[in-house]
């Protein structure tokens, strides 16, 4: 039998081996735990936006546990989560799968190549560490372009959505009302700001104040101008001044910051071509204008 295979077959082994361990060890949920979430209706599921957790997941939340943050650490984590979209009851679950990726790319290495392979020991754990590192940071590199995304789009249809508004209100709607109009739209179905205003929308019919309701609503998103949006709806609605001008005024500023921020990708785009023309397209040029008159000289001075 090849020495590879030998090894896939043992390495294999050890990870069923580790995950029934992982498995009796850690502590599962006791039977008056398991017959309280048998009684949460599936109306109640409904309403955290989520899926069920899987199997996988479920194992991946235990392992998550082990993993020693402190607090400060884990409020960070939730907010990120949020922020991105997804529950922050699903934490364990995320530094679940840091730590379950460290240990998989770690293990892989050393059985396919560390221990066939590579001979020199502190080598081998050299990149056994540095293959950890990777698989540890992997989820957060991943959760940071989430969100990273998804505070894009709401930037970006935060003018569109404040114009809507802003019309809803002329035709004599309230704010609340013009909201409700807004996430009704189909133009805006799939926008992250819909999902964000309703869930502001079902906050105040729960019976929270509608300004809590609306700083919320910019703190879970991270996002300075959804923030800067419910400021200036908390202040309006406190003053007493023009919602409609207030609404046109902030939508106004919006759109110039983004033709702005255009503006300024644009002016990159020189600069960012000269990476490419310099390493990949002038030298092929050169090859192309300098190669025959090189070989010209070339047979030239071999016939000397």
């Amino acid at each position: 039998m090849p020495l590879s295979i030998l090894l896939l077959l043992v390495f294999v082994a050890v990870a069923l081996l580790s995950f029934i361990i992982i498995y009796v060890l850690i502590p599962k949920k006791t039977e008056i735990a398991v017959r309280l979430e048998g009684l949460r209706t599936t109306a109640e599921t409904m309403t955290l936006f989520e899926k069920p957790i899987t199997p996988i997941q479920r194992f991946l939340g235990r392992l998550g546990a082990q993993v020693p943050l402190p607090l400060t650490d884990q409020g960070k984590y939730m907010r990120i989560l949020v922020a991105g979209n997804i529950k922050k009851e699903r934490l364990l679950i995320f530094l679940g799968s840091k730590l379950g990726l460290a240990v998989i790319l770690s293990a892989v290495y050393l059985f396919l190549y560390g221990f066939p392979v590579e001979k020199d020991p502190t080598m081998r754990l050299l990149f056994t560490g540095i293959f950890a590192i990777v698989g540890y940071l992997i989820p957060s590199v991943w959760l940071a372009r989430k969100v990273k995304k998804r505070q894009l789009q709401l930037f970006l249809d935060l003018p569109d959505v404040l114009d809507l508004m802003m019309v809803c209100v002329e035709s004599g709607l309230s704010m609340e009302a013009a909201m409700v109009k807004v996430t009704e739209d189909p133009l805006f179905r799939k926008s992250p700001l819909i999902d964000e205003m309703q869930i502001a929308l079902r906050e105040t019919r729960a019976g929270k104040p509608r300004v809590d309701s609306l700083r919320d609503m910019g703190e879970r998103t991270m996002v300075a101008d959804l923030k800067a949006f419910s400021a200036m709806l908390i202040q309006t609605e406190r003053l007493g001044t023009s919602l409609v001008q207030a609404l046109r005024v902030h939508a106004d500023s919006l759109r110039k910051i983004r033709s702005q921020q255009a503006e300024e990708a644009a002016s990159k785009v020189a600069i960012k071509l000269l990476f490419p023309l310099v390493f990949f397209i002038f030298p092929a040029l050169l090859v192309v204008i300098l190669g025959p008159a090189i070989l010209r000289i070339m047979r030239l001075f071999a016939h000397l």
